[in-house]
């Protein structure tokens, strides 16, 4: 009855069905879950919100989280036969590569887990972009994969009031990844307003929860969105569900 007077929805209300390609669910393999109990109780707070399609996407960074698909495909395999739910909750691997030389010499090959159809799930250091950062770009598509940038709203070296350093990711092949809690003060107001920038901008490719612990979906719960940016949210959703169909 009163809806037209509504400022804001919650996310929680527009995502149910979607695959969440982007989250550290896995146990003991990096800094999400710790261990099998935490996989679980990570998964079934994602159902409560309508959300039990995954592809978990545990970090690859160098030597400190030397994860390969042996690695991952063991802890995947581990946590699906602990699964409470199996018929109703879907999982995958694939893997967030940090664009560092470790990255560069596993390009080739069969080492690259990609989310799906070849896109491949990347970030960078939250300092400064990797120096060579076209010719990764360059190498990892002549090999057949496209990049997806995790949370771009996030690299504050970016950040600028005409978005050109985005524009020229975008160029060179890249689609984004937002993160939900960006849409929040979660990682700082100026995140918070870039992310609406993209939006805005019709940059963000998909959405994503890149939870790592219970409290972050704690938090997703509570997320408004306002009523402006809705359609945006809503063709974003698009994309990310036209990715597994």
């Amino acid at each position: 009855m009163f809806s037209i007077f509504k400022k804001k929805v919650y996310l929680v209300d527009l995502i149910e069905g979607i695959t969440d390609f982007h989250n550290h669910i896995l146990p003991g393999i990096d800094d999400g879950a710790k261990n099998i109990e935490e996989s679980l109780q990570l998964i079934k707070a994602f159902a409560e919100i309508g959300i039990k399609d995954f592809v978990a996407t545990p970090h690859v960074i160098g030597d400190y989280y030397p994860n390969t698909p042996q690695t991952i495909s063991q802890a995947y395999q581990n946590l699906k036969k602990n699964l409470v739910d199996p018929e109703n909750t879907r999982i995958n691997y694939a893997a967030e590569y940090m664009m560092d030389q470790h990255f560069m010499d596993i390009t080739e090959g069969d080492n690259i887990l990609p989310v799906c159809n070849g896109k491949v799930l990347v970030e960078m250091s939250y300092f400064q972009p990797p120096l060579n950062l076209n010719e990764i770009l360059f190498k990892l598509q002549n090999n057949s994969f496209s990049p997806i940038l995790a949370h771009p709203e996030r690299y504050v070296y970016y950040h600028s009031k005409n978005l050109s350093k985005y524009a020229d990711l975008k160029s060179r092949g890249c689609e984004f990844q937002l993160n939900m809690l960006s849409l929040t003060g979660h990682y700082g107001a100026g995140i918070q307003k870039t992310a609406f920038q993209l939006l805005e901008n019709n940059h963000i490719d998909y959405i994503c929860s890149d939870v790592h612990r219970l409290d972050h979906i704690d938090k997703i719960k509570n997320i408004k969105v306002p009523k402006k940016f809705v359609d945006n949210i809503k063709v974003v959703l698009d994309k990310n569900l036209g990715l597994f169909n």
